[in-house]
């Protein structure tokens, strides 16, 4: 722990990054969640050690702030002490009720577990970048598909059977799709994959692979001889799709690779090409059905799990204590680390989810899936990363606090400390950004671009309250915030967030 990781790596318990308030360091730990007590063991380390402040992140990550290169050693040994195992691999994500929702086409655990298996049996970890990641879903009340990976497997069924639609570079909606396969297909393609991404560099991802080699994975067949997997890479050569053994070829190839079917028809065993039949993502607002937010009630195998969300993934250490003390209280034996900024009580009776679920709320827990703050994505900011300009959350609570309406669930929005935009690294349909000019305002677009408009960063809550105020005035019966802001153009919301500086 001699040197702290560069900001963009991921800032493991071994390697902290030093951030606006201290050091930073990740856990994720190997079964997915911990015992209340364990929690609150290390709740009171964060204590002890950091500033207080414990976070969630968007793929289920547990976060430290605030630490010193004295108290990160110190915490490290405290969580070896107590037992808490963590991951150091490429990740290979599970869906937080894995294994125990009966709703779920497979159990993705055994796969989860052979990837990672042929990920270190291959050497691969070492040579790959820290973002690199695998997601196996398998779907139920939970789905993965919010989580972006470089290779996502989804269970799909196929009459009887479960095969795995393969995507890479995406999520659930932006992946693109290779092809439908048994499991042992979809463990060589992911680690085939890989292969091809460690071969370009540790700052590569499957998004940096040529249409050739996307073609060459979508041709993979789990009966394609072993051997060849060390040799798929872009210096000594690519599996060549026309040699896999296929009832189909040439003219009638040309006819099937056009399509993409979820459902594991028997077409879908055949190679699906990555170049055409790409999974679109869609704009804010369009008909699409959202994921269901790990909040509120789950049916599991052994009674019923309850949802709660910190509020934009963050909270005090004091208050995760208190929380997982009356977890203990009432019965829970495990609370699980969720996406979405999450976490899920497992053990309760129905009776001990409601008590529970009055105390995350007083505590200031989100616990209900209309709570406005689960439409805003705000990073950290000012003062606890040093990239930021402006303080993001405060800004979020008053904007929930204050503009409630404009918050439904067409829209996000993302509230970035800089133009890293690392909270919503997609289009939202509204954006606030800081720089050296204040809390810029960017309409259908990233922290990266442009914005159309500026306040000071104090008062940032107030424009978008003049927004909120516009879109209550103008909305037709029946029409969502996203509609409505798009009819009002993207101008006319820019002088309305400018107004009266």
């Amino acid at each position: 722990m001699n040197a702290f990781s560069r900001r963009g790596a991921c800032p493991a318990l071994s390697a902290p990054m030093q951030t606006g308030d201290g050091l930073l360091v990740r856990l994720n730990p190997v079964t997915g969640g911990l015992s209340p007590n364990l929690l609150i063991r290390l709740g009171e380390s964060a204590l002890r050690h950091g500033n207080g402040i414990m976070e969630v992140t968007a793929r289920g990550s547990l976060q430290i702030r605030g630490l010193s290169a004295e108290s990160a050693r110190m915490l490290a040994a405290e969580v070896d002490a107590l037992g808490i195992e963590v991951r150091t691999s490429v990740p290979v994500e599970i869906g937080p009720l894995a294994g125990i929702d009966p709703e779920e086409i497979a159990d993705p655990r055994p796969l989860a577990e052979r990837i990672r298996t042929a990920i270190e049996e291959a050497g691969l970890t070492a040579r790959l970048g820290p973002k690199v990641s695998v997601v196996v879903d398998g779907g139920g009340q939970l789905s993965m598909d919010a989580v972006g990976a470089d290779v996502r497997l989804k269970a799909v069924r196929a009459g009887e059977d479960v095969r795995w639609a393969v995507l890479v570079a995406g999520d659930g909606r932006s992946g693109k799709p290779l092809a439908t396969v048994d499991a042992d297909a979809a463990r060589d393609i992911a680690v085939a994959a890989l292969r091809m991404v460690a071969e370009k560099g540790r700052e590569a991802h499957t998004r940096d692979l040529s249409e050739r080699q996307l073609a060459s994975l979508a041709g993979w067949r789990s009966f394609a001889p072993p051997s060849v997997l060390p040799d798929i890479s872009p210096t000594r050569g690519e599996i060549d799709p026309s040699r896999a053994v296929s009832p189909i070829s040439g003219a009638e190839r040309a006819q099937h690779i056009s399509t993409f079917a979820w459902e594991a028809l028997p077409s879908a065993e055949l190679p699906i090409s990555s170049l055409v039949g790409e999974m679109s993502g869609r704009t804010e607002g369009g008909a699409v059905e959202r994921p269901r937010l790990p909040i509120g009630l789950f049916n599991v195998d052994e009674g019923t799990a309850l949802g709660i969300v910190l509020p934009f993934g963050s909270m005090p250490a004091q208050n995760l204590v208190e929380l997982a003390t009356k977890a203990a209280d009432l019965g829970s034996t495990e609370i699980r680390l969720a996406p979405s900024r999450a976490l899920l009580v497992l053990g309760l009776s129905p009776s001990a989810c409601a008590s529970l679920q009055s105390t995350a709320a007083t505590l200031g827990f989100v616990t209900s899936p209309t709570d406005p703050r689960t439409r805003i994505a705000a990073c950290p900011g000012t003062p606890a990363c040093a990239s930021g300009n402006i303080a993001t959350r405060t800004i979020a609570e008053t904007i929930a606090a204050q503009s409630p309406e404009l918050l439904d669930t067409s829209l996000t929005l993302h509230i970035s400390g800089c133009a890293k935009g690392c909270a919503h690294p997609g289009v939202a349909k509204l954006t606030l950004v800081g720089d050296e000019n204040g809390a810029g305002l960017v309409v259908d677009g990233t922290a990266k671009t442009l914005p159309a408009g500026y306040r000071p960063g104090y008062d940032a809550a107030r424009g978008v309250a003049a927004i909120a105020a516009a879109v209550r005035g103008e909305r037709h019966q029946g029409e969502t915030a996203a509609a409505c802001l798009t009819r009002l153009g993207a101008a006319g919301i820019a002088e309305l967030y400018r107004r009266n500086q």
